[in-house]
C-alpha cells in the first residue's frame, strides 16, 4: 500500500464507515433508484448540511481538490491521484455529494478560466463546499438551444442590469453563485451577442422557484431576474464573447459525463433490472427479455470502454471535445431501454405500491427518465452536435 493510500484511508476511516464487501442482493439495503425522490424540508436540509460538512473536512485534510493548483487550495497532484482517491472513497458510506456536481464539474472550471480576480477568489470556497454553484443557461423560450437566449444584460456604468428568466436550473435553491449567460447585444447574430457573468444568487431581484417533478422531488428550478445589478468585475470573459464561455462550460459538462462509466446510474439500474428479471415469473426464461438484457449489458459495457478511451485521451492533455456528447446520449438511451424493460416485466407492480422491496422503487426512476433526457442537453441537441461537429454532416436549414 502506498503512502498516499494510507493517508487517504486514514482520513476516510476517521470520517466514514466502510461499506460491507457484499454483492448486490435482492431485498437487501435501500431499494431507491432515482436521485430525484421527494424529501421533506428537514430531510433536504440535513442532506445539504451533511454534504457540506464532509466536503469541508475532505478539503481541509488535503483530499478535496487533489489535482488543483496549490495557490488556489488544491493539492498540486495528478488526475491519477485524484482518481485513486475516488476509488478508495467509493468503498465508504459517505454523504451524497451530488450537490457539488455542477458546482465543481462546470461552474468552478469556468470561473478559473475566464474570471477576473474577484471571481477567482470564489474558487477555493467553492471547492471546499462553503459555496455552491449552479449553471444558468436554459430558458423557457429556447431550451437546449443555448444561443437563442433572451435574458437581457444592459450596461450601466460599471454595472450590468439583468432581466429575464432561466429554467431547469439544478440545485439553484441551494446555490450561492451562478454562471449566467445573458443577451448583451441583440443587434448581432445570436452567438455573438452574449456575455457571461458570475452572479450572486442572494442579490436583490433574484428569485428561485423550485419545480416539482413527477417523482415529487424538486431538483430543478426556475430563476427570475428582475433588474439585478452585477458589477462588471464579475463579468466572465469579454463583452459579447460569452459564447466561448458557454462552449468551454459545455465541454466541461461533456467531460464530466465521460469521467466515469456510471455517472448516470446505468450500471446500477442494469444490475437491478437483471435481478428483477431473475425473480420467479418475471421473464428470465423469456427469450425476448433475455435478448433485451444482453443488449443493455452490451450498451453499458460499450459506454464503460468509451469512458476509458476518453480518460486516456485526457491523460495526454487533449481537451474535451464535441465527441464527448456521446456519453450522455448513450447513457440516456441505455437507461430508456432499461426502463422500458422494467415496465414490461413488472407491469402494474411498477405503478402500484404493494410495499414489496424493489418493485415500486422503479416508479421513481421511470418518471425521472424524461427529465434525464432533457438535463445537460436534450437527446435531439446532442444528436445535432454529433452529426454536425463530429461527423461533418450539413447543418439544419436556417442554422
Amino acid at each position: 500500500m502506498t503512502d498516499f493510500d494510507q493517508r487517504a484511508l486514514a482520513f476516510l476511516n476517521t470520517h466514514a464507515q466502510p461499506l460491507p464487501d457484499t454483492k448486490a442482493e435482492w431485498g437487501v439495503g435501500d431499494d431507491t433508484l432515482s436521485s430525484y425522490v421527494a424529501r421533506s424540508e428537514a430531510e433536504e436540509k440535513k442532506r445539504v448540511a451533511d454534504a457540506k460538512a464532509f466536503k469541508a473536512a475532505e478539503f481541509d485534510a488535503g483530499f478535496g481538490w487533489l489535482s488543483g493548483p496549490v495557490e488556489r487550495g488544491g493539492g498540486g497532484l495528478t488526475a491519477d491521484d485524484e482518481r485513486r482517491y475516488f476509488e478508495l472513497r467509493a468503498g465508504f458510506d459517505i454523504p451524497s455529494l451530488s450537490l457539488f456536481g455542477i458546482s465543481l464539474g462546470m461552474v468552478t472550471p469556468t470561473f478559473m478560466m475566464f474570471g477576473q480576480p474577484t471571481v477567482q477568489d470564489l474558487v477555493r470556497p467553492l471547492h471546499r463546499g462553503d459555496l455552491v454553484g449552479c449553471q444558468l443557461f436554459s430558458e423557457p423560450t429556447n431550451g437546449s438551444d443555448v444561443a437563442g437566449l433572451i435574458t437581457k444584460a444592459e450596461r450601466d456604468g460599471e454595472e450590468w442590469v439583468i432581466s429575464g428568466q432561466k429554467v431547469w436550473t439544478s440545485v439553484a435553491q441551494h446555490s450561492d453563485w451562478g454562471l449566467l449567460l445573458a443577451r448583451s447585444n441583440p443587434g448581432v447574430p445570436k452567438h455573438k451577442g452574449i456575455t457571461a457573468f458570475a452572479v450572486d444568487m442572494r442579490l436583490p431581484g433574484v428569485e428561485v422557484r423550485p419545480l416539482k417533478m413527477m417523482t415529487g422531488g424538486t431538483e430543478f428550478n426556475e430563476v427570475f431576474f428582475t433588474d439585478v445589478r452585477i458589477p462588471d468585475a464579475y463579468r466572465l470573459g469579454d463583452v459579447d464573447k460569452g459564447w466561448s464561455v458557454a462552449i468551454a462550460t459545455l465541454m466541461n459538462e461533456r467531460a464530466l459525463g465521460a469521467a466515469g462509466s456510471d455517472v448516470f446510474g446505468v450500471t446500477r439500474n442494469y444490475e437491478r433490472v437483471r435481478m428483477t428479471a431473475a425473480l420467479p415469473g418475471m421473464g428470465s426464461d423469456d427469450p425476448i427479455v433475455r435478448q433485451q438484457l444482453a443488449r443493455i449489458h452490451t450498451m453499458a459495457e460499450t459506454i464503460r470502454y468509451q469512458a476509458l478511451a476518453s480518460d486516456s485521451r485526457r491523460k495526454t492533455g487533449l481537451p474535451a471535445g464535441p465527441g464527448e456528447s456521446i456519453f450522455k446520449l448513450a447513457s440516456t438511451e441505455t437507461l430508456r431501454k432499461i426502463m422500458d424493460l422494467a415496465s414490461h416485466i413488472l407491469g402494474a407492480s411498477a405503478i402500484a405500491d404493494t410495499g414489496e422491496w424493489g418493485m415500486y422503487a422503479w416508479a421513481d426512476m421511470i418518471t425521472t427518465m424524461p427529465g434525464l433526457r432533457i438535463a445537460g442537453g436534450s437527446d435531439e441537441i446532442l444528436r445535432n452536435i454529433l452529426a454536425e461537429r463530429v461527423l461533418g454532416l450539413p447543418k439544419e436549414p436556417g442554422m
